[in-house]
């Protein structure tokens, strides 16, 4: 397997470091809002490919909270790894899991995370030395305490080999051809949902250009425009 090998549903699988609040709280580099979209949107691109996804915690009771409602809902039977260590290669459970799909060659793990500088920086660096994984960093479903932090622990991976992704880019990626129609709808309902000016550009094309009915029923009447009458001077 080689870097120069795209992304496919096939050679993939997706981990989640903790993904809770109050590491969400810390985040300084990404609005947190955005963050928790562009999370939730990695999610469910997996779930639409399906993508083995690892789903792993710190400290969830004694400080970072229960994992995203989002997140969980997506994979509702995913187990949840509980972890001491910040760095998530330290427990044994999540290397087990991450070895089972390996196994089945899928050696390019996609990352997600929080923070940036410790908890994705340590699991990228750890996994590179003991490995031939290969991982993938989704540079926006992940946050840092500060913007320097998260740019120069991306910078301090990039230099190590970790290949820096956005969320939108590994949809894309792993749909590569338009013409794969099995996951076609789903890809687009996804895009409307979660991807912002380009979601927007597609229900405006649909629409507008190509005709088709409004993806939401309003049953309320749009009301003809009435001028107001102009009081006299």
């Amino acid at each position: 397997m080689s870097k120069l090998d795209v992304l496919t549903p096939q050679n993939s699988q997706l981990i989640f470091i903790d993904q809770q609040p109050q590491m969400a709280f810390g985040v300084q580099s990404i609005d947190r809002q955005t963050l928790k979209n562009n999370t939730v949107g990695l999610a469910k691109a997996a779930r639409i490919f399906d993508i083995p996804t690892t789903i792993t915690t710190v400290e969830t009771d004694s400080f970072s909270g229960h994992t995203f409602p989002e997140l969980l809902d997506v994979f509702p039977n995913a187990p949840l790894l509980e972890r001491t260590s910040m760095n998530s290669w330290d427990d044994q459970k999540v290397r087990d899991a991450l070895a089972k799909n390996a196994a089945e060659g899928r050696k390019k793990i996609v990352v997600s995370g929080l923070w940036t500088e410790v908890c994705n920086l340590t699991f990228s660096l750890s996994a590179l030395n003991d490995t031939d994984y290969e991982i993938y960093m989704v540079a926006d479903a992940s946050g840092g305490t500060s913007e320097d932090a998260h740019k120069y622990a991306m910078d301090r991976m990039v230099q190590a080999g970790v290949i820096p992704v956005t969320w939108q880019q590994v949809l894309l990626e792993w749909q590569r051809d338009w013409a794969r129609k099995d996951t076609y709808d789903a890809t687009i309902a996804l895009v409307q949902e979660h991807s912002g000016a380009y979601g927007m550009g597609v229900d405006y094309a649909y629409t507008m250009v190509h005709k088709a009915p409004d993806r939401t029923t309003h049953n309320g009447q749009r009301l003809a425009p009435v001028p107001a009458k102009i009081a006299a001077e």
